[in-house]
C-alpha cells in the first residue's frame, strides 16, 4: 500500500536528517514511529505528505510514486488548524468543494455523526474544547475518505484524559471505516503507541535510522493496565535507549 524505499533527507546548510528509510504498510495497517526528539520522525511523516521532498529514495503510495500532497492521503497535526470563521461544518467540507453539493452535505453529516459534534455542527472553533477541536480536524481529514491517514502527534497538547479518550474514539472510527485507512502516526508517547498500533518502528540517531520494528500482539482493546501491556512499554522503552548495532 504505502512503501518506502531508502529514504534520505539533507537539508540545505549540511543537517542530515535521515538515512536509509526502508518502509512497508499494508493496507488498514497502523503504524507508529516513535523515537527521540531530532531523529527525524515529522520530517519522516511530511515526506510521506509530499510537504517535504527526499534527498534520496522514493515514496510509493500503491505503486505509484508520491512526490506532492495527495487527494489520498490525509493528514492530521498537533493543532486542529482550524478556520476560525468557518463553522464547525464548513471547517469539515472545506475539502471537498469540488464535489457536488448533495455529496459534500451527506459526507460531512456522515462525518460529524461519527465523531460526535452533530450537535456542534454551527458552532465556531472558539466556542469548542481542546479535544472536541481535535474531533473536528479527524473529521476533516476523514470526510476525504483518505487511504492514508498521517498524524502528527494529534493528541498532545490535550490533557490526559481527553488524549485518551480520543485515542480510544479514533481507534473506533477506524474500525467501522470501509475501506479501512492505513494510518501512519509519529508520538512520543509511547502507552499511545502501543494502545493504536499493528506495529511501532523506533528511530534512532542522528541522521534517524530504523533501530527496531515491533509487531504488537496485543488483542484489542488494549487495557493500559495490564501486565501484558506494561510488559511491551517496556520492551518499547528498552528499544528507545537500546542501538542495534548494523542498523
Amino acid at each position: 500500500m504505502l512503501q518506502l524505499s531508502h529514504i534520505g533527507k539533507q537539508f540545505d546548510g549540511g543537517l542530515v536528517a535521515l538515512a536509509n528509510i526502508c518502509l512497508h504498510l499494508q493496507a488498514g495497517e497502523i503504524v507508529t514511529l516513535v523515537g527521540a526528539s531530532g531523529c527525524g520522525k515529522s520530517t519522516l511523516l511530511r515526506i510521506v505528505a509530499g510537504l517535504e521532498r527526499p534527498s534520496t529514495g522514493r515514496v510509493l503510495l500503491e505503486g505509484e510514486p508520491l512526490t506532492a500532497p495527495h487527494p489520498a492521503v490525509g493528514v492530521i497535526f498537533q493543532e486542529p488548524r482550524l478556520m476560525p470563521w468557518l463553522t464547525v461544518r464548513d471547517n469539515v467540507r472545506f475539502g471537498i468543494m469540488h464535489l457536488p453539493a448533495a455529496e459534500q452535505a451527506s459526507r460531512t453529516a456522515a462525518v460529524l455523526e461519527r465523531v460526535g459534534l452533530t450537535a456542534f455542527a454551527e458552532a465556531l472553533p472558539r466556542q469548542l474544547s481542546g479535544g472536541m477541536a481535535q474531533r473536528v480536524a479527524i473529521a476533516r481529514a476523514l470526510v476525504a475518505q483518505p487511504a492514508l491517514l498521517l498524524l502528527d502527534e494529534p493528541f498532545s497538547a490535550l490533557d490526559p484524559f481527553t488524549k485518551t479518550k480520543l485515542q480510544d474514539h479514533l481507534l473506533d472510527i477506524w474500525a467501522d471505516t470501509r475501506p479501512t485507512p492505513t494510518l501512519l502516526l509519529v508520538t512520543h508517547d509511547v502507552e499511545e503507541a502501543l494502545v493504536l498500533s499493528d506495529r511501532v518502528v523506533v528511530l534512532h540517531g542522528h541522521p534517524g535510522r530504523i533501530n527496531q520494528t515491533l509487531t504488537i500482539d496485543l488483542p484489542r482493546p488494549r487495557r493500559r493496565t495490564c501486565p501484558e501491556f506494561q510488559a511491551w512499554k517496556q520492551r518499547v522503552l528498552d528499544a528507545l535507549e537500546t542501538e542495534v548495532v548494523g542498523v
